[in-house]
């Protein structure tokens, strides 16, 4: 090559350079962009929630869409921008086009600036035409300073999960359904399904997933799933709701060796990596459920691992959570690794044979006491950690809280001989010096010392049913309340209220009042005579609700604002034989029907089924202090029977609305209101009202300008299933208790735990 030649050669690389930079820079692929569909409902779902969009649309006169575009997925967040005002449909118009097609500079420019001016100013500086499309990337810039504007309580949430099933690989899934390690949550517009077994980041509000913002991994572990057998060469794996299946391969294991066990399932890019299977299973006795360790007898506490799970063997297999271990029963067993325990495998439905009571102080103020003194009439046995100790007959122990034998957590004590009863001399009840069956724990907590009286549930029922119902009630009635109490008693053993104490319930009217009134003859009958039996609806035990006397006339499960459906044992009727329901929802009309008080009903006999009072507005003002003087009161909305929901108090100051039937009974009650029965005896020192069946009638104002509201009421309770006095009526009337539970509890059907209808 001569020296001209070279030079040449020199010269040209540049301009080579130059032309390889453009070919690239013509060549390159655009970024990534965003349909305007999906940018819309970001934005939507900033200013407001999904269910508003679909409100919106629904009710919306005039519509932006067409029938057809309406039933889309993104019409209902651009129908909303449209009628805010946010979005010009001139300029974006009401078709898929716009939804499907991608975000321009422009339109994001000027969506950005209509919501929160200024927020668009980087794309003015950004030199780029505006009708290009802009990267997804850039748009999730600008939506972050949006977020950042706008979302000042944070509802927009970023959320890290594992992807584990989109519709594409659970059959029968709902349509646009994230299943994830965290919960459930709707993906409408996105496409998830390339990135199943990944952990991800999304934006999400409200259960509904905004953006897909990064992933982070695509290698995950499934910890504590429960593995199936699947078929042939494969197992099924238990996510969430879900199920998969994969291959088992030979390096893994035989599948006998695999399935029914907890595992751990580690996966990389959507394949199966490693099974690692957990086998160390204990049992016993639940003793007390904390957030973060269970105890269990013999074993202590120990801790919970943090993807701590619980699955329902027996039955249909389902995933449930903590609050289903219930503390006195062993109707599970619990895998361990590690020392921790990794999940729990209910392998039997509870027979709820026992119930834990806490037993409440002397006033029943607090749960806490400060010390215990314990004695029975054959001695007693006391039980704390290896140690077992004996106590003379009839003498009594004496623990604080810093007594030694208390170092193990608690003390067990239990009469030498068994059925004696142990005496709480610490403690006074409307008996005297209460008495219980079965074992009494002693725990030591940082407040005091906690007592756990555990004991049979029919004991337990002995000395609730008392409490409740006269003892010199009709055995047929008495045997109604045995089995609403009882069921209620079941369920309030699953709720699992106390669970971080040890215990179901206390002693208290919280739950049922228990040992606070000595068990007659007939009282005992009736829980014997019913052994076991529990009302259910279906193959539920249902929520056997009670009160005292009702006003003629029930109301339904929707009285303390739950929807009536959900309860539909519960409704409302009249105290009559055909049990009618009467169309009450005006004042006009429950006036009328409260006023008569010999409107026939099986509660029509007894002093509480009609009364009435006064108070004035001076009264009422010590407690009621934001309107200023108390002008007028009416009930503005009425339940099913005519119960009082909704009041509305009128004052020189304002107006305010006391909701529900309970706060009702408390805004009217009164210390210094005189109730006149139906028998014209009286009751004084009424806090709250007997009940919210009531009419109200403004008397005006005297010449010391006070103002005096007549109340017209009847019953007294909540009205919701069994009136104990209409039960007692129907049993004189020679009706058993399974008429009578039938009667109110309509469509419910009495019938032992762990019988279900064929």
């Amino acid at each position: 090559m001569n020296k001209k030649t070279f030079l040449r050669f020199i010269a040209g690389i540049p301009i080579l350079i130059l032309i390889l930079v453009i070919i690239i820079m013509i060549n390159e692929p655009e970024s990534e962009g965003i349909s305007g569909g999906s940018a819309y409902k970001a934005v939507a779902l900033l200013l407001t929630d999904k269910e508003n969009c679909e409100n919106l649309l629904k009710e919306q006169k005039t519509s932006y869409f067409s029938e057809t575009d309406k039933k889309s997925w993104y019409a209902k967040y651009m129908n909303y921008l449209y009628a805010e005002k946010h979005l010009d449909p001139e300029v974006v118009p009401p078709v898929a086009a716009s939804a499907e097609s991608l975000l321009t500079y422009r339109q994001a420019k000027e969506i950005a600036e209509e919501i929160l001016p200024g927020a668009g100013k980087s794309i003015h500086k950004s030199g780029k035409k505006l009708n290009r499309a802009i990267p997804a990337e850039e748009w999730w810039g600008i939506y972050d300073e949006l977020r950042r504007g706008l979302d000042v309580e944070g509802k927009i949430q970023e959320v890290e999960v594992l992807l584990y099933g989109t519709p594409m690989n659970v059959i029968h899934a709902s349509a646009w359904t994230a299943y994830t390690s965290k919960g459930n949550y709707s993906f409408e517009g996105l496409s998830l399904d390339s990135y199943i077994d990944r952990e991800l980041k999304f934006l999400i509000k409200d259960g509904e997933i905004i953006a897909l913002r990064g992933v982070l991994s695509d290698s995950v572990t499934y910890k504590n799933v429960w593995i199936s057998s699947g078929e042939g060469d494969s197992f099924t794996v238990h996510l969430g709701t879900i199920e998969r299946s994969f291959p088992l391969e030979d390096s893994l294991g035989q599948q006998s060796d695999v399935v029914n066990n907890i595992a751990d399932i580690s996966l990389k890019k959507g394949k199966l990596q490693k099974v690692t299977l957990k086998k160390k299973k204990i049992s016993g006795k639940v003793l007390s459920i904390k957030d973060n360790a269970i105890e269990i007898e013999g074993y202590g506490s120990i801790k919970l691992d943090k993807d701590f799970k619980v699955y329902r063997l027996y039955g249909s297999f389902a995933e449930r959570s903590i609050d289903d271990i219930l503390v006195g029963y062993d109707n599970q067993e619990f895998v361990a690794a590690n020392g921790k325990l990794c999940a729990a495998l209910i392998v039997r439905e509870f027979d709820a044979k026992s119930i834990r009571v806490l037993l409440m102080n002397t006033d029943f103020k607090s749960i806490f006491h400060p010390s215990v003194t314990l004695s029975a009439e054959s001695g007693l046995n006391l039980s704390y950690g290896v140690e077992q100790v004996s106590v003379p007959p009839k003498a009594e122990v004496i623990i604080d809280t810093t007594d030694e034998r208390l170092k193990d957590g608690r003390i067990v004590v239990t009469p030498v001989e068994a059925g004696d009863t142990l005496y709480v001399n610490s403690v006074k009840r409307s008996l005297g010096t209460p008495g219980y069956d079965g074992s009494i724990e002693i725990r030591k907590e940082p407040e005091g010392l906690i007592l756990i009286n555990e004991l049979y549930l029919e004991e337990y029922l002995i000395k609730v049913v008392p409490s409740e119902m006269p003892d010199a009630y009709e055995k047929e009635a008495l045997k109604a309340q045995a089995v609403c109490a009882r069921t209620y008693a079941y369920r309030q053993i699953q709720s699992n209220t106390y669970s971080q104490y040890g215990a179901h319930v206390d002693d208290s009217t919280r739950f049922q009042v228990y040992n606070n009134l000595n068990a007659g003859a007939k009282t005992e009958e009736a829980v014997r005579e019913t052994y076991g039996k529990l009302l259910f609806y279906e193959d539920q035990p249902i929520e056997a609700f009670y009160f005292s006397t009702s006003c003629g006339h029930t109301t339904d499960g929707g009285v303390w604002g739950s929807d009536p459906v959900s309860y539909p044992y519960l409704d409302a009727g009249l105290l009559q034989e055909d049990r009618v329901s009467l169309n009450l929802s005006t004042n006009s009309e429950f006036l009328e029907f409260i006023k008569d008080k010999d409107y026939p009903s099986y509660d029509s006999g007894f002093p509480m089924y009609r009364w009435e009072t006064t108070v004035t507005n001076r009264q009422l003002e010590e407690d009621i202090t934001s309107v200023g003087v108390i002008l007028n009161i009416s009930v503005t909305e009425r339940g099913a029977g005519g119960i009082a929901k909704k009041l509305r108090i009128e004052g020189s100051d304002g107006v305010t609305t006391i909701n529900g039937e309970g706060q009702v009974r408390a805004a009217l009650g009164s210390k210094y209101m005189t109730i006149t029965k139906n028998d014209g005896t009286t009751m004084k020192n009424i806090e709250s009202l007997p009940s919210a069946y009531i009419a109200i009638e403004n008397e005006g104002v005297d010449e010391k300008n006070i103002t005096t509201f007549r109340i017209y009421g009847g019953g007294y309770g909540h009205g919701v299933g069994m009136s104990q006095n209409g039960a007692q009526a129907m049993a004189k009337e020679d009706k058993g208790y399974e008429d009578i539970l039938k009667f109110f509890y309509q469509g419910a059907e009495v019938r032992e735990a762990g019988h279900r209808e064929e």
